[in-house]
C-alpha cells in the first residue's frame, strides 16, 4: 500500500436527515461494494452523523456545555452515532472489507470545540495490516465546555495530517460545492470569500457545507488538497480520475 486515503461519507448520504436515525442501508451497501473492489491504498473511513446524532445533540444542547440537566445527552448522542457506525461497519464487512469501528469519544479531548488530543497511532497500525478504521462525528469531552460535538469534517483534517494522507475526499449528496446551481471546480481562500453556499437545511450542529469548506481550507494550508464530490463518484475518486466535483487547494 503506497498511500493513505481518507474518505468521508456525508451524513446526508447514509441517512435521511429529515427523519430521526433513518439509515439508508441500500446506499451503505452500494458504497461498501464499491470500496471492496478498490483496495489499492490504505483507507481510513469517516462518516457523518446525519439524522443519527444531530437531533440528540440539538435537543440536549451538547455544544452549549454540560450541566446537571443535560449530562444524559452525552450518552444519548453517542449511542445514536455509535448505532450508525455499527451499520456502516456491518455493510463493509458484508462486502468483504475488514472494517472496525472507532469511536472518537474513547480517544479524543477537545477545548472549546476543537480537538487538542486525538490518538491516531493505532489507526496507522491498523491500515498497515489492511484493516479499515471507521470513525464518525461524535460527542467528546471538552476541557472548557464539558462536552462538544466534533464533526466528521474536523476528524478528516486531523487524520489526514496525522497519517500523512495525500488523498482526501468527501462524498456528499451533491455534485460538489454549488454556487447558483453550478459546481465550483476549485476553491482557495480568495474564492471562498466570494461564496454564499449556506448551511444545511436540516438539523445540523456542525456547520453544513460552510463548515466543510472551513475545515478543508485549513487542511489545504498544510499542503494537503481535498475533494468534494457526489457519492456516485467514489470509484473515480479512488481511481484518481475526474470526479466532476470541487477541489479545495491553495495551489494556483
Amino acid at each position: 500500500m503506497t498511500e493513505t486515503v481518507v474518505l468521508k461519507l456525508g451524513g446526508s448520504v447514509i441517512t435521511d436527515k429529515s427523519g430521526e436515525c433513518a439509515i439508508d442501508h441500500a446506499c451503505l451497501h452500494e458504497v461498501a461494494e464499491e470500496l471492496a473492489v478498490r483496495r489499492d491504498s490504505a483507507l481510513v473511513l469517516v462518516h457523518g452523523a446525519g439524522s443519527c446524532g444531530h437531533p440528540e445533540a440539538r435537543r440536549y444542547r451538547i455544544n452549549d456545555g454540560l450541566t446537571r440537566e443535560n449530562v444524559p445527552g452525552v450518552y444519548e448522542t453517542h449511542a445514536a452515532v455509535s448505532g450508525l457506525n455499527a451499520a456502516v461497519v456491518d455493510a463493509l464487512r458484508d462486502a468483504g472489507v475488514e472494517a472496525i469501528g472507532i469511536h472518537p469519544l474513547d480517544l479524543a479531548l477537545a477545548q472549546d470545540g476543537r480537538l487538542v488530543s486525538f490518538e491516531t497511532r493505532h489507526i496507522a497500525e491498523m491500515t498497515e495490516h489492511g484493516i479499515v478504521p471507521v470513525l464518525h462525528g461524535d460527542v467528546v469531552m471538552d476541557r472548557l465546555r464539558g462536552s462538544c460535538i466534533v464533526s466528521g469534517d474536523q476528524l478528516v483534517t486531523r487524520l489526514a495530517g496525522a497519517l500523512g494522507g495525500r488523498r482526501v475526499g468527501l462524498a456528499t449528496d451533491v455534485a460538489g460545492v454549488l454556487q447558483n446551481g453550478m459546481v465550483v471546480p476549485r476553491i482557495d481562500r480568495s474564492v471562498a470569500a466570494t461564496l454564499d453556499v449556506g448551511g444545511s437545511g436540516n438539523t445540523d450542529v456542525t456547520g453544513g457545507m460552510q463548515g466543510k469548506i472551513a475545515e478543508l481550507l485549513a487542511l489545504a494550508d498544510t499542503g494537503i488538497d481535498s475533494h468534494i464530490f457526489h457519492v456516485s463518484k467514489i470509484g473515480q475518486f479512488l481511481a484518481g480520475t475526474g470526479h466532476g466535483g470541487t477541489t479545495i487547494t491553495t495551489k494556483e
